[in-house]
């Protein structure tokens, strides 16, 4: 049976990259917030998804990751071949 490392375990082995993650995170949106921005132009829904993300973060739960990765999924689309232009080989 494998062992389970408990919570302390995780933040010792963890925490210093955790925090470089963060750090990088802080100023690669301090980048953005200082660039110029073009008048007229709609926020980019990216930032929107970023934001969203980091919300995530701060909500208590075992699920965030997989919260995460949704938040910057597209939504299944059964036609996607057709909308990709993607040609099914011929297998006769």
């Amino acid at each position: 049976m494998l062992h389970q490392r408990d919570a302390l375990q995780v933040l010792d082995r963890d925490f210093f990259e955790i925090r470089s993650k963060i750090l990088e995170i802080a100023a690669a949106l301090d980048r953005i917030d200082r660039a110029p921005v073009h008048h007229g132009e709609h926020p980019d829904p990216r930032l929107g998804h970023i934001r969203q993300a980091l919300e995530t973060l701060l909500t208590p739960g075992p699920d965030r990751a997989e919260t995460v990765q949704l938040i910057f999924s597209l939504e299944y689309d059964a036609a996607w071949r057709r909308n990709l232009g993607v040609v099914q080989p011929d297998r006769s």
